[in-house]
């Protein structure tokens, strides 16, 4: 083989696809067939100048199976280090939608209580597709009181007509900074850490990392946060908290207790986040009754915290009074971005009747951020002038016919049906409590 020959052979090893196996038998296999051409040059007693054009070629063979492999493992360290620079994660990047109606296709349950992998399956909170590998996410708001918390993948298997089954698939460890799994109270009391009440999950489509939420505790002084962390939940980071959403025990002022960040969505760009609050702020006001409204804020962060803007959403009033001396309530439980001015919103009213049951109302609204006000620098919106989002009754769940519709708290776009339209699916959130139900149900999304 003349020198040519190998220096060709080596620019195609250069180019071949690197694993460990194939990489250690082009090494050895190279090396040796540099030594024997080394022997054959010395044995034809060829000029020094051919003589050490292959030693140069054999040098320059080794040096790139030490340095290639090292430049490999370097690369691949700022990678890891840089999760949003995977450019095969891009799948729905400036992915729209177009809503206007919701076509029921089928509901699935799973049983009260039963266990995956050790853990009790229930509190799911927050949904989220993964385009990409076809499978579900869906985080338990668990206090690490059955178990750890948590998140679960899934595969929901449906079509345009039928809704077939729910298969878990795995179950990961959602981890705090250190590395440690989420206290419940009882830890928390001897070791410290957050508890967690988480209400939201989001895949990230740069990198297929998640975001999720907590809405925190008033009485442990909690505050309420937006986490990142890989897809197997290992912590990355915490966005940075604005101060009006500070839990203060002492003052009725910032968050209330269970009220906060209740919602996550990536805007379709997938450049920044919008957070919903389930219910207002102290100083916005009182949380809706059965003969007022009320606003919450809804705010879009840059990847790495930074407030963009934010805006009023009126919260219905709450449909039905409740039974003499009980409770009912209304809020925003969910969001889910449409495009670049609209998102959809779970408005979801709990009502307990005069013996103690409760009734769900669900309602799903389309809202339009345009025309609406930036409300950012407004500290209490009470008395003052801005113009909040507008918003448009997509469907009300009611209306359905549902034996039972339950504590509707994540909603995602799912795959495309075989007739090109979008799908959508909504899960429940049973409170690991035995008198309701984890549902999950699948619409087709009629376009406008």
């Amino acid at each position: 083989m003349s020198a040519r020959s190998l220096l060709k052979l080596t620019l195609q090893w250069i180019n071949a696809p690197l694993n460990k196996n194939s990489r250690l038998i082009a090494i050895v296999l190279y090396v040796s067939h540099l030594i024997l051409k080394i022997r054959e040059v010395i044995m034809n007693k060829q000029k020094s100048g051919n003589y050490f054009k292959v030693l140069s070629i054999m040098a320059l063979g080794s040096f790139l199976a030490i340095s290639i492999p090292a430049n490999a493992a370097k690369n691949n360290k700022e990678k890891a280090d840089q999760p949003f620079q995977n450019k095969n994660w891009e799948y729905n990047i400036k992915e729209t939608h177009n809503i206007g109606s919701l076509k029921m296709i089928g509901e699935q349950r799973i049983p009260f209580k039963k266990e995956f992998q050790g853990a009790v399956i229930g509190g799911l909170s927050g949904l989220a597709y993964n385009a990409k590998q076809g499978t579900w996410m869906m985080i338990s708001d668990d206090k690490s009181d059955n178990s750890p918390a948590r998140f679960y993948t899934a595969q929901l298997n449906y079509d345009n007509k039928n809704f077939d089954s729910v298969k878990l698939t795995g179950m990961n460890f959602l981890k705090q900074a250190n590395g440690t799994n989420y206290p419940n109270q009882t830890q928390y009391t001897v070791k410290g850490g957050e508890v967690p009440d988480f209400e939201s999950i989001r895949l990230d489509p740069k990198d297929g990392s998640v975001w999720y939420t907590s809405e925190g505790s008033r009485s442990l002084g909690l505050n309420p946060f937006v986490k990142h962390a890989t897809g197997e939940g290992k912590y990355l980071a915490t966005l940075p908290l604005a101060k009006q959403f500070k839990m203060i025990p002492e003052h009725e002022i910032g968050s209330r207790d269970n009220l906060t960040f209740e919602g996550i969505a990536f805007a379709n760009d997938g450049n920044s986040l919008w957070v919903s609050m389930e219910a207002p702020l102290y100083q916005d006001g009182p949380v809706p009754t059965t003969t007022n409204g009320a606003l919450s804020r809804i705010t879009q962060y840059d990847r790495k915290g930074k407030l963009l803007v934010q805006y009023a959403y009126p919260i219905d009033s709450i449909p039905v009074k409740p039974g003499p001396g009980k409770y009912a309530d209304n809020g925003v439980s969910e969001i889910l971005s449409i495009n670049k001015h609209k998102l959809l919103t779970i408005e979801r009213s709990g009502v307990q009747s005069a013996d103690g049951t409760f009734k769900n109302y669900i309602r799903i609204y389309e809202l339009d951020t345009r025309g609406a006000s930036d409300i950012s620098n407004i500290h209490s919106l009470q008395g003052q002038k801005f113009k909040p989002v507008k918003k448009r009754l997509v469907l009300d769940l009611t209306t359905l016919g549902l034996s039972v519709l339950d504590n509707i708290e994540g909603i995602s776009w799912g795959p495309k049906l075989p007739n090109g339209h979008d799908s959508l699916v909504l899960v429940s959130d049973d409170n690991f409590n035995r008198n309701q139900v984890t549902q999950f149900l699948a619409f087709e999304v009629l376009p406008k």
